[in-house]
């Protein structure tokens, strides 16, 4: 492969949801073609793709076809199997590699990932029957968090557990899990991260996350946690990108402790919900930042041009009929951001609303009065 793809080459992404929708509008700004492949019709993504494939995953004709198509492959979300991406690898390169796929896209892998590579984390132990049950809660102690080892995102496939017997009863039938100490944390914030080919990072620093039944609620840049927080958690989440020898975007997500000390809770090697900031918010966005190091070309600038807030807007919004789009549309200082999904549901991810201010609270509260006012 040369250096970097010029405008003009193709980019094949696994996955058409609002991820992969957000990385299509930035290759195609930048002059790139876009390729889907995806497993659901309709997908947020397809509007605004060249080509699409819809397909299963375990399709072995459909993929080789796609991989002829196009000159590299990234991915929108860490739930692709393993073998799909594997495959493709033998034909076109695929960035972040699917061994980095293969380490995220299941949380006992990926704990001992960390582990081993000296990062911090949170005591866990791994939980197949009730015959580990004793064993682990000699690490993690009670209360503890159950949670599943792989396809578990905005709290889902989690519980907290309280007692030995709770435990026994939800993991009887077997099953593969990660039981893991609770916290008692004082925030949670991120860090995305990104690497080119050529071992050039960049960040954009912490993001501090709030988070409402499990979901992501609101992010807002800059945070409020000590200069050391900060700098620890950049430091750990370049660290984890470089063992990872990744080429392509990371976030880290972090609990922060009542003393200050930084654990890693999990990460994901592709665009973040809390990273959604950015498009507003600094001078790269974190899809723009994808596609440069897939591409192979120099990152981006992360400077960060005004304090943001980011909220997310859920289908709940849609619960007592057509939300009140001229609330937001006419609000000159908020930004909405539609993901082209037609069934809204309890919990489901619609789009986000963006705005910068004087302060971080400033942008914080634009935001959090436009979706009042959007809500019916």
């Amino acid at each position: 492969m040369k250096t970097r793809l010029l405008p003009g080459s193709r980019i094949g992404i696994l996955g058409g949801g609002q991820l992969g929708r957000m990385l299509a509008m930035s290759a195609r700004r930048m002059g790139y073609g876009v390729w889907i492949y995806t497993d659901v019709k309709d997908s947020p993504a397809a509007p605004l793709a060249d080509s699409v494939t819809v397909a299963a995953y375990d399709d072995a004709e459909a993929l080789a076809a796609f991989a002829r198509q196009v000159h590299v492959v990234t991915f929108e979300f860490e739930n692709i199997p393993f073998a799909a991406a594997s495959q493709l690898e033998k034909q076109v390169l695929v960035r972040p590699s699917p061994k980095v796929l293969h380490i995220a896209q299941h949380r006992g892998r990926e704990k001992a990932f960390l582990s081993e590579n000296g990062f911090p984390i949170v005591p866990y132990a791994h939980v197949r029957g009730p015959k580990d049950v004793a064993a682990a809660l000699e690490v993690t102690g009670l209360p503890a968090v159950l949670k599943t080892a792989g396809f578990g995102y905005d709290g889902k496939g989690q519980t907290k557990i309280q007692d030995r017997q709770a435990l026994e009863d939800k993991v009887v039938g077997g099953g593969d899990w990660v039981l893991e100490q609770w916290q008692a944390f004082d925030k949670e914030v991120s860090v995305l991260v990104a690497r080119n080919p050529q071992g050039e990072m960049a960040d954009w620093g912490v993001v501090e996350n709030r988070h409402k039944d499990h979901i992501l609620d609101v992010s807002v840049v800059p945070p409020v946690v000590p200069k050391a927080v900060a700098q620890k958690a950049v430091q750990v989440a370049r660290g984890i990108a470089v063992a990872l020898d990744l080429v392509g975007l990371l976030c880290v997500e972090f609990f922060v402790g009542k003393d200050g000390c930084v654990r890693v809770n999990e990460m994901a090697p592709r665009p973040h919900n809390s990273g959604h900031w950015t498009i507003e918010g600094a001078v790269t966005s974190q899809f723009e930042q994808q596609i440069r190091a897939v591409i192979g070309a120099a990152l981006g600038s992360t400077e960060i041009l005004s304090p943001t807030a980011m909220a997310n807007v859920l289908g709940d919004c849609w619960l007592n009929g057509e939300p009140r789009w001229s609330e937001v549309l006419d609000d000159p200082h908020v930004k909405w951001h539609s993901y082209g999904k037609t069934d809204p549901r309890k919990g489901r991810k619609m789009g986000h609303l963006t705005s910068v201010g004087a302060t971080a609270e400033e942008a914080v509260g634009r935001v959090l009065a436009a979706r009042q006012r959007l809500t019916p």
